[in-house]
């Protein structure tokens, strides 16, 4: 097989006016639309992602809203174009780590860190991942299953390459194994990658940095710690893709018998003085879907959503809510989660207040899902102040009311949940916006 030619770390040419350039920080489906709208007006983008793929959370979905489409489906053709877009440089396994200059003409350092693995060799066969001893829990599968030291993040990733984790290879910590380095005959494992540095000039930034999930473990009240078959809406999605761990069967973490009564509680973390005050927007919808898909893997599952106040304001939204109803047996509980707790068989019991009745009630369940609240992942924070932008009160990047996503400094700007929490269609929205007004900044007028 031909190797791969390796791209140039930069990618100015003598003459070649900077303002051509464009950097876009995160790589899921905001990242990706706004890279794809760069990279199709004549712009050059170098497209940083910190994780060893492309496709950011909307990767671990298995369905979306209101039209239950494949989330993959959807996905997996526009990582593809942003690898093959003559116009897009992709630096996965990448962060910022220096950042500079005025709007039109900025300076970037990029930190490229090693996989271990030559992206140019790497076909991607999963030989040396069926020889490595060492087993960790699966990230991607939030910690439901286990994987290899060396892996590929995700069977759809791109780049189509395998990734070393040096925390758990024995080779890198015990200077012992080599299993992957024997098997490999593309001979591509090359443990002596260090730490990079990558330099560019770019003309406007779009970040898309994305959002992370609410911990519930220090929530005692909602038994995630003390109840095995209490899981988050992530975890959920997981067990009811067909990738993951299951195969797609909804089967109970605890014994693995399959779940037949299911029960969503909305807005754990979130409208919540002692936590999150704002509301997360999506989970409603959500939680529906979720809902929806249970009942499509198993007829005979009964779901529940617990709920205080309901948000379903979308196209197309409140639609499929009666649909979910309608067809799906799905029934909304309009009632405040109290406490939930763990009997003999691992069955969780929900005690609740039932506002139809203005009294307490309790079901038990087969499987418990927190809706929990979206909040801006841990990075942003440092991001943020690398680039020299505002975060609003709840720390997220914080953007001008009339120009929705302009950020604080001219020539950045911001798209999706590092904004707030916003669905998948209103995220790439805001992407395309964010890349029209970064094409304004870098020379080209749109519109």
């Amino acid at each position: 097989m031909a190797e791969r030619p390796e791209k140039p770390l930069v990618v100015r040419e003598e003459g070649e006016a900077v303002t051509r350039t464009a950097l876009v920080v995160g790589g899921g489906i905001a990242g990706i639309q706004a890279a794809l709208d760069l990279a199709d007006m004549g712009f050059h983008v170098h497209l940083v992602e910190r994780t060893p793929s492309i496709g950011g959370r909307m990767a671990q979905l298995d369905k979306t809203f209101p039209t239950n489409d494949c989330s993959t489906c959807i996905l997996s053709p526009k990582m593809n174009d942003c690898a093959r877009h003559p116009n897009i440089t992709l630096h996965t396994y990448a962060e910022v780590k220096a950042f500079n200059g005025t709007a039109g003409d900025f300076d970037v350092t990029l930190v490229q860190h090693p996989r271990y693995v030559d992206e140019t060799k790497c076909t991607g066969c999963g030989e040396c991942v069926q020889k490595c001893p060492a087993k960790v829990p699966d990230e991607f599968d939030m910690g439901l299953r286990e994987r290899k030291a060396i892996y590929l993040y995700f069977p759809q990733a791109v780049p189509q390459v395998m990734t070393i984790d040096p925390e758990h290879c024995i080779y890198l910590q015990r200077g012992k194994c080599g299993a992957c380095i024997k098997i490999c005959q593309a001979e591509a494992v090359d443990f002596g990658q260090k730490e990079r540095e990558v330099t560019l000039r770019v003309g406007g930034v779009v970040v898309a940095a994305g959002f992370d999930f609410f911990d519930p473990t220090g929530l005692g009240q909602f038994g995630y710690e003390q109840c095995p078959n209490v899981v988050t809406a992530l975890e959920y999605e997981r067990l009811v893709s067909a990738s993951g761990p299951t195969g797609g069967h909804l089967l109970r973490p605890s014994d693995g018998r399959p779940a037949k009564r299911i029960g969503f509680i909305q807005c754990v973390g979130s409208r919540d003085v002692r936590h999150q005050i704002f509301c997360s927007s999506v989970c409603c919808m959500h939680s529906s879907k979720q809902a929806v898909l249970a009942a499509e893997h198993d007829p005979e599952v009964r779901s529940f959503v617990f709920y205080t106040d309901f948000r379903a304001s979308g196209k197309g939204f409140r639609e499929y809510v009666a649909r979910a109803e309608r067809e799906y047996g799905v029934r909304y509980v309009r009632g405040r989660v109290a406490r939930i707790e763990d009997n003999e068989a691992h069955s969780p019991i929900i005690r609740y207040e039932d506002v139809e009745t203005s009294r307490p009630a309790q079901m038990t369940l087969d499987l418990a899902v927190l809706a929990t609240s979206l909040i801006p992942r841990p990075g942003t924070a440092d991001l943020a102040r690398l680039l020299d932008i505002e975060v609003d009160q709840y720390g997220f990047v914080k953007t001008d009311p009339l120009a929705p996503v302009d950020t604080t400094r001219p020539g950045v700007f911001a798209a999706g949940c590092c904004r707030g929490p916003f669905d998948i269609p209103e995220s790439v929205m805001q992407a395309s916006a964010a890349a029209a007004r970064a094409a304004r900044v870098m020379g080209e007028v749109v519109g």
